[in-house]
């Protein structure tokens, strides 16, 4: 027999730990100390022990699964990851945006209303999160950009990454930063697996006291982290999720759509639950893509994780197959 008090109580330590998660590792702003959260992780915790009927695979307390058996499958991105172009001087930057202009004025597009949306260069692992019906179902390595590995299980440890979209609810849509919000039926978010310097550090003074080999860099341990047979492992590693970019994304019903700003995508993104880089502008040309760099270039060190360099994308998305 359902007890209405029992589920309504699983149901409000749920919303408040996903809350409280948010709030900690997506808004930089914690809510409660560990102490409080880890009082309200075990009395859920407890509850769903003595009430296995309320059991629920988008609670809190199920993001650590069960050991993977015969390592990683192999997954086909239905979108391919791309990789970047290298740029390593200013005459290189101006080669990069002469070329994007050229490439718009020969397809008729008028390049004088071209903008570049810059970001940070995260130096993490590039994986692929794919929802249907705005709940998590596959975590992807990016693997060659076609074909990736299958490490659901070890993203669903991360805390960072939603197990199901803010907003998630009967409705389609709900209101945030003043406008509506449709949930897609599909989306894949692309973004990077990072580890902050604070939990490198962390863990290496931990395998310094059991004698064991210490990590070289922040990226070599989330790397191993990742592919860890047992997520319980890469639970204990503390990995972050910043998100810059998407894949498929197909919506329903009519009206649904993605912001054609790069820009304003990043904060459709952050509307839905995952974290984006803080640091992202919009400039119009060469000299605003370098005093972007040289701005980060002096905050680098104070970073609280690792940066190989920054990104600069054309802003207007529906630019992009134009460009090539």
């Amino acid at each position: 027999m359902v007890d209405p008090a029992v589920e309504s109580r699983i149901r409000v330590l749920r919303e408040v730990l996903e809350e409280h998660n948010h709030a900690y590792y997506v808004l930089d702003a914690p809510t409660v100390s560990d102490a409080e959260y880890d009082s309200l992780f075990r009395e859920l915790q407890s509850l769903e022990l003595e009430h296995p009927e309320h059991a629920s695979p988008d609670s809190p307390t199920q993001r650590v699964g069960g050991r993977v058996a015969e390592g990683f499958r192999q997954v086909e991105h239905a979108v391919p990851m791309l990789s970047l172009l290298n740029a390593f001087n200013d005459e290189d930057v101006a080669g990069f945006d002469r070329r994007i202009r050229e490439s718009l004025a020969s397809s008729g597009v008028d390049e004088t209303a071209l903008l570049y949306c810059c970001e940070l260069k995260f130096d993490g692992l590039a994986v692929s999160l794919r929802y249907e019906a705005g709940r998590l179902v596959q975590g992807a390595t990016r693997g060659d950009g076609s074909t990736g590995e299958d490490v659901t299980t070890n993203l669903r440890t991360i805390r960072a990454i939603p197990l199901h979209l803010r907003g998630l609810s009967d409705r389609p849509e709900f209101i945030a930063s003043g406008h509506a919000v449709r949930i897609p039926a599909v989306l894949e978010v692309r973004g990077e697996v990072l580890m902050f310097r604070e939990d490198f550090d962390r863990i290496n003074r931990e395998q310094q006291a059991r004698g064991e080999k210490l990590f070289v860099n922040p990226r070599n341990a989330a790397a191993g982290a990742l592919r860890q047979l047992d997520p319980g492992l890469t639970a204990q590693r503390r990995l972050r999720f910043m998100a810059y970019g998407l894949g498929e994304v197909r919506f329903e019903a009519e009206g649904g759509s993605v912001p054609d700003s790069h820009l304003d995508m990043l904060q459709w993104l952050a509307d839905l639950g995952f974290p984006v880089g803080p640091i992202r502008e919009r400039h119009a040309g060469p000299s605003g893509l370098i005093d972007f760099y040289q701005r980060v270039g002096q905050r680098r060190a104070s970073l609280p994780y690792d940066i190989d360099g920054v990104v600069y994308k054309v802003d207007q998305r529906q630019w992009h197959e134009r460009i090539g």
